[in-house]
């Protein structure tokens, strides 16, 4: 990313030291030989680092750093002054408008370690807001896909809920077993059929009577006739996963007319 430091003086021998000072530093430098002039370069360009004199006639340096602030939150602002005029900057360096104050005259090796700090204060800042909007975006994101497994759910919830309601207006008795001999679902019917007891949950051969289980094939489908209580069924067993991931069997509970 290409470090522009933007240099503000009404003196043009300040603004030419200070541009010699830091020409070796591989920064792009900007002058401006005023507050509005600053203002006016801060529009169109991607200043970073700001250093400003703090007497300068029509705007002072902490009063054009103020507006650098509103103009430009991310850039990194520096003021020079004399020590007689710290009392007129401190209320911009309260207000976080400036980021170092340093003085005149000035170190020059000190000064060049100030504004290297602070590029590596706005690179640090630039990539906290960088990472921040990564972490926004990732939030937004996995909200996003939340929400849409939720409606998903919901909708399968939903299909399940009218797919048992279709059963259970079945005149047959149909009963889900897994392939470890659990009973998954069962219409009204079979538990009718079956004199009301619950099913869903019971292993086979807890839920079922002897002559039931007997029947039941899991991995073949078969045909049986059997009676219970005084009632003729046919019984068919279907093995489940022709189509789906599903395994184990549909036992169909067919009531036939008395033999």
């Amino acid at each position: 990313m290409e470090q522009v430091l933007l240099l503000v003086d009404d003196e043009p021998n300040i603004l030419a030291a200070l541009s010699r000072l830091f020409r070796r530093e591989g920064y792009r430098i900007l002058t401006a030989n005023g507050g509005q002039e600053g203002l006016d370069i801060l529009q169109r360009e991607p200043v970073s680092v700001i250093i400003s004199d703090q007497r300068m006639p029509g705007m002072t340096g902490s009063e054009f750093l103020s507006q650098a602030k509103q103009v430009k939150p991310d850039t990194v602002r520096i003021i020079l002054s004399g020590y007689t005029e710290l009392n007129s900057v401190t209320d911009a360096i309260n207000r976080g408008a400036v980021f170092r104050f340093l003085t005149k005259p000035w170190e020059d090796e000190l000064l060049r370690t100030q504004v290297r700090d602070a590029f590596h204060h706005y690179s640090l800042g630039n990539e906290n807001k960088r990472l921040t909007d990564e972490l926004s975006h990732a939030n937004a994101e996995l909200e996003r896909r939340v929400e849409q497994k939720t409606r998903e759910v919901l909708a399968n919830v939903h299909t399940l809920r009218i797919a048992q309601e279709i059963l259970d207006q079945l005149p047959i008795g149909v009963i889900g077993i897994g392939e470890d001999g659990l009973i998954a679902t069962a219409n009204q019917m079979a538990v009718a059929i079956l004199d009301g007891n619950p099913l869903t949950g019971m292993l086979v051969e807890e839920g079922m009577p002897p002559s039931l289980c007997q029947v039941i094939t899991l991995d073949e489908a078969s045909t049986h006739t059997l009676i219970w209580r005084d009632r003729w069924f046919r019984v068919e067993c279907k093995p489940l996963g022709r189509s789906s991931l599903g395994r184990g069997c549909v036992v169909l509970l067919i009531p036939e007319q008395t033999r």
